[in-house]
């Protein structure tokens, strides 16, 4: 496995549901804020221009498996690494821990696409700048 980046949450009152632990749909919230830290951390962003164009990551697949549960006020540590690089698709896979144990784990899969005003999104070849900024954190499986 290459690097990885990692970030530390709070659990917030409004991430919680009626039994007190985080509701699920917030790891995936979780995943994104990861990734766009992450993205800030190499110089990169979410939405980026690249010759003119809007360039963004739309998502394809998105899963998470729970091991047991977080609450209101622990603090998470929010671990990502690039799992796989195709040639136009990124799949970051994400740990959660709480003082070290495992508490989820996730992965997100986008693919690198242009907006042009009054066009479609389209895919796009991941550019090269994209590529060397993400390819230290990357598996070795990587397809780089």
């Amino acid at each position: 496995m290459g690097m990885k980046f990692q970030i530390q949450r709070r659990v917030e009152f409004r991430d919680t549901d009626a039994a007190g632990i985080v509701h699920f749909s917030n790891f995936f919230v979780y995943m994104e804020q990861a990734e766009h830290a992450f993205l800030r951390s190499i110089g990169l962003g979410v939405v980026s221009e690249l010759d003119g164009k809007k360039v963004s990551w739309p998502r394809v697949s998105a899963k998470c498996d729970y091991r047991t549960s977080i609450r209101f006020e622990e603090l998470i540590d929010i671990e990502l690494f690039v799992a796989r690089m195709g040639s136009k698709s990124v799949t970051y896979e994400h740990k959660f821990h709480r003082g070290g144990e495992l508490v989820a784990e996730g992965s997100v899969t986008v693919v690198c696409c242009v907006f042009e005003p009054g066009r479609s999104m389209q895919s796009i070849e991941i550019p090269a700048k994209f590529v060397e900024a993400l390819k230290p954190y990357g598996n070795v499986s990587c397809k780089l």
